[in-house]
């Protein structure tokens, strides 16, 4: 495996930072004065150069199920995966559930250490750490089947609301998922949050037909977190009934970890039908209206 890659990417608004190093893959843009901006990405580099060889060193423990005791871990990175896990420890979750968000959060957190920064963000494969200081906002674009991308929604994020993150899952992403979702996305205070709950909620997105395939996590990668647990391969057309019950479950647990101050808003997508957690406060433009 190649070291840490960085790399510019150039366009008509400006450059972003590319960073990429074995399975991770950030995209990173500053905004502020020129120094600012050269002094966060000054800083995203270096720390990022580290991240993946403490993951590592501590990957057995990172892929064991949260317990009764909180596991002790030494990294930074792996400190914030479990915190944002620990809620969720009555079910089934080991730490990796919130890798993607916690890399992404960490990154953001030595960015903003740069005086004159007003907004940035990291996006890690689609899951999204925010900084916004002042009037500044954020608007990301919500895609349902990622197999057939287009903007389905669009969540508007401004500095004065609480939230920092952004994550998605389901079963067409780049993790396994145990739920048939096609697409779950979570706003949260943090991305490391984000992630676990959209894990979660996605999770929980779940129904039984022969038109659903699954095969044990283990089988299809052999070091997964998720060990002989069943996961989804497939999904064929549903009956809308099944749809709409299994999205309506997922929505349920969205509802009670909004209620637990865990999640923001959350979209939930299956083949065409979504149900909407908390859009009023953040997202906006769906199928043209308003959520």
């Amino acid at each position: 495996m190649m070291g840490p890659q960085a790399a510019w990417l150039q366009s008509g608004q400006g450059r972003r930072l590319h960073l990429q190093h074995g399975p991770i893959d950030l995209v990173i843009e500053a905004f502020g004065t020129a120094d600012a901006e050269q002094a966060a990405y000054t800083n995203a580099w270096a720390r990022f150069q580290t991240i993946l060889d403490e993951l590592v060193a501590e990957l057995p423990l990172l892929r064991q199920p949260l317990g009764d005791a909180h596991p002790l871990l030494r990294g930074r990175v792996a400190r914030r995966m479990a915190a944002a896990c620990w809620p969720h420890r009555s079910m089934f979750i080991t730490p990796m559930a919130a890798v993607a968000g916690s890399v992404a959060e960490e990154i953001i957190a030595v960015m903003a250490a740069a005086p004159g920064l007003r907004k940035a963000y990291v996006n890690n494969g689609g899951d999204i750490a925010l900084l916004l200081e002042g009037n500044e906002s954020f608007t990301a674009g919500v895609v349902g089947n990622v197999d057939q991308p287009h903007i389905d929604a669009r969540a508007e994020i401004r500095a004065s609301t609480p939230c920092r993150g952004i994550a998605t899952s389901g079963w067409r992403g780049r993790s396994f998922s145990r739920g048939i979702a096609d697409a779950v996305t979570v706003l949260a205070r943090c991305a490391s949050e984000a992630d676990a709950a959209a894990t979660v909620i996605a999770n929980a997105v779940n129904a039984e037909h022969p038109a659903i395939t699954r095969r044990v996590a283990s089988d299809l990668q052999p070091d997964s977190d998720l060990g002989d647990l069943l996961v989804t391969e497939n999904v064929s057309t549903l009956p809308i009934a099944l749809v709409l019950e299994a999205l309506s479950s997922g929505a349920a647990v969205a509802h009670d970890l909004k209620r637990k101050g865990l999640v923001q808003a959350a979209y939930l997508s299956l083949q065409g039908e979504t149900h909407v957690v908390g859009g009023e406060a953040m997202l906006v433009d769906r199928a043209g209206g308003v959520a």
